[in-house]
């Protein structure tokens, strides 16, 4: 699953899952430390400890899961706001083979719900922290789709192919006979980041450390905007000269980052210029309708 994550009126929330196609989860833990930033796991069992909580749960569970069962349902909702009632995420889920919450454990673990049991569990904490929830999931959605888009497939290949010639370089120039293959893997992957700080400001280490992603895959530039790989692919091709010219590597990259933050503004300020003319078209043409 994909990590990503909302700010909703500061405060950090992970999101999981497929955004775009209405298959995410929210982390309910990240939302109860809005109420309690130290227990959290208390905010959540206390909320499934409600009646009407178990119910809508249990709905649903009934609309979305071919597999859930009923009989338990029937029986936590029987038993569901009494004084001795208490159901933790990992005993609903046991019980009932229920997909809306799940468990995941390790360091970015946690209780995650579906987008639809996660507004919900927002707005029982507060009404108005719900709709900053709402408002940056659908600021992701969008990133998301924007990002999905059949341009920016185009270029994210582009950056793939550009790639070569700037693997070329590091291979002619900073590559020798007397590196082992764990220095030459070293190297290539060194003047990758290069770029990856230029542009993100981080190393791809980094940026799946912050996303608990463990493996090498997703890859940071997965997740770059349009703007940022058309950078990238100008930036594939400056540093290939600069490594010709045998300019040390911290030089490469303080010319690489102004050239990026140059590059970036220009495109991101026409970008406002494109949005605002396509709003100006749609007001004109609704007016003359």
């Amino acid at each position: 699953m994909k990590n990503m994550k909302i700010d909703a009126n500061g405060t950090e929330i992970r999101v999981i899952g497929d955004v775009v196609n209405e298959d995410a989860y929210i982390s309910l833990t990240d939302i109860a430390k809005y109420k309690n930033p130290d227990n959290a796991f208390i905010v959540i069992a206390n909320w499934m400890r409600n009646h009407s909580t178990i119910s809508f749960l249990g709905l649903w569970e009934q609309i979305h899961n071919p597999n859930f069962k009923p009989i338990e349902f029937d029986r936590f909702k029987a038993e569901s706001g009494n004084n001795a009632f208490t159901l933790t995420p990992q005993q609903w889920i046991k019980a009932t083979d229920a997909v809306g919450i799940i468990s995941k454990s390790g360091r970015y673990g946690g209780t995650y719900a579906h987008t639809d049991i996660a507004f919900e569990f927002a707005s029982w904490i507060s009404p108005e922290f719900k709709l900053y929830v709402i408002k940056d999931y659908q600021r992701l959605k969008k990133d998301e789709a924007d990002r999905l888009a059949i341009g920016w497939d185009v270029k994210r290949e582009l950056s793939k192919i550009n790639y070569h010639i700037h693997t070329d370089a590091v291979k002619e120039f900073l590559i020798t006979p007397t590196l082992s293959q764990q220095e030459m893997a070293y190297t290539y992957a060194s003047e990758a980041d290069v770029l990856n700080m230029a542009v993100f400001g981080k190393t791809a280490a980094q940026w799946r450390n912050e996303n608990g992603i463990s493996g090498k895959t997703p890859n940071i530039r997965d997740f770059a905007s349009a703007e940022e790989l058309v950078v990238l692919i100008n930036l594939e091709d400056t540093n290939a000269d600069l490594i010709r010219q045998q300019m040390p590597q911290l030089d490469r990259l303080k010319i690489l980052r102004e050239k990026a933050y140059r590059q970036l503004e220009i495109l991101r300020r026409n970008q406002d210029a494109i949005d605002s003319l396509k709003q100006n078209l749609e007001e004109l043409s609704q007016s003359n309708s």
